[in-house]
């Protein structure tokens, strides 16, 4: 992106994990953000380096009057607790597609694994077909149609896909925060929901973010829809996440089986159980997006070393004390060192 460009970048779900994590990344490279809340007043007080407004997602005009001025939108709003995606999830995206086509900004999204179906697996590429198994997945596979057909007709489109997302700032939704380990308490047992032997792919979030703002910096030189895939973390043996989860908290959790027979028996009554039943196909068998067409584009995907990635989740979910400031300050630059 070239130097002169307008550097003010509108963040839909700059309070959820991702959209928090790419801002403060465009805010250390000099951009301005501006983050559209339902309670402006109020988040603002937590993250006074946005410039907050007030507004909703779901209306039209309030997105658009927030765009004003934005050369990027960062579209990382979702429903909260998984309610509602059949009527909520595309007016919002058409309502980001409007604004970006009326103020001529780019569009990048977090794209996620579940636009594939078993037939593409274990290693689907950037080009691979769509064919969802799940309600979730279809609603992706449509809101990428959307964009490609924006892109077609001059709004830029980038579009980063990774697994399972773990790290700082993850909403309580996430495998790692909300199974896994237990926020708030030290970790005694580690619930892996993986099969022994069936590889996962799992997202740092900074790693993640990082990633997306280095394609926002080189948006000049992309094509108008750009899709990148992560490798992220790769759980060969389905047991490596579940293992470095133990080695960082010293040594002595246990690792036992999440137990799915629970899923189907409270799936009738919460929401985040039926969404668990329906992706469980993605814990049987092994799916690896392979990131040759992101290396290529940016010579090294941002990785940060997986036991630092998992003490900075723990710490950051209270499972773990906070580090000394010296330690904090190595972890910083160690980080930064690795993001490149």
């Amino acid at each position: 992106m070239s130097s002169d460009m307008n550097k003010t970048a509108l963040v839909l779900g700059a309070t959820g994990g991702i959209g928090g994590a790419v801002a403060r990344k465009l805010v250390e490279r000099g951009w301005q953000i501006r983050a559209l809340n339902r309670n402006a007043a109020k988040v603002s007080r937590s993250q006074p380096a946005f410039e907050w407004v007030q507004g909703d997602a779901m209306n039209s005009g309030d997105v658009l009057k927030a765009a004003e001025g934005a050369s990027l939108i960062v579209h990382a709003v979702n429903p909260p607790g998984y309610r509602d995606w059949e009527k909520l999830v595309l007016p919002m995206l058409d309502n980001t597609i409007a604004a970006a086509r009326s103020v001529g900004a780019r569009i990048v999204l977090p794209g996620t694994v579940y636009n594939f179906g078993p037939d593409v697996l274990p290693m689907p590429t950037e080009e691979s077909a769509q064919y969802p198994v799940t309600k979730k997945g279809a609603i992706r596979v449509e809101m990428e149609k959307r964009l490609k057909a924006a892109s077609q007709s001059g709004v830029g489109v980038i579009i980063v896909r990774a697994g399972d997302f773990f790290g700082p700032g993850t909403t309580s939704n996430s495998w790692f925060s909300s199974a896994m380990v237990t926020p708030g308490k030290p970790v005694a047992a580690i619930k892996n929901p993986a099969r022994r032997g069936i590889g996962h792919q799992w997202a740092y979030l900074p790693d993640v973010a990082e990633t997306m703002v280095q394609l926002i910096a080189r948006a000049d030189r992309l094509p108008p829809f750009a899709v990148y895939h992560m490798e992220g973390f790769w759980d060969a043996d389905g047991m490596q996440m579940a293992e470095a989860i133990k080695r960082v908290a010293g040594g002595k959790a246990k690792i036992v089986g999440f137990p799915w027979w629970i899923v189907p028996l409270a799936a009738p009554f919460m929401p985040i159980m039926r969404e668990i039943k329906e992706m469980r196909y993605l814990w049987k068998v092994p799916l690896r997006m392979q990131n040759s067409k992101l290396t290529a584009e940016l010579g090294k995907e941002p990785h940060t070393p997986i036991d630092e990635a998992v003490r900075a989740s723990l710490v950051a979910l209270g499972c773990l004390p906070e580090p000394h400031q010296g330690a904090a300050s190595t972890l910083i630059g160690h980080s930064l060192k690795d993001a490149g």
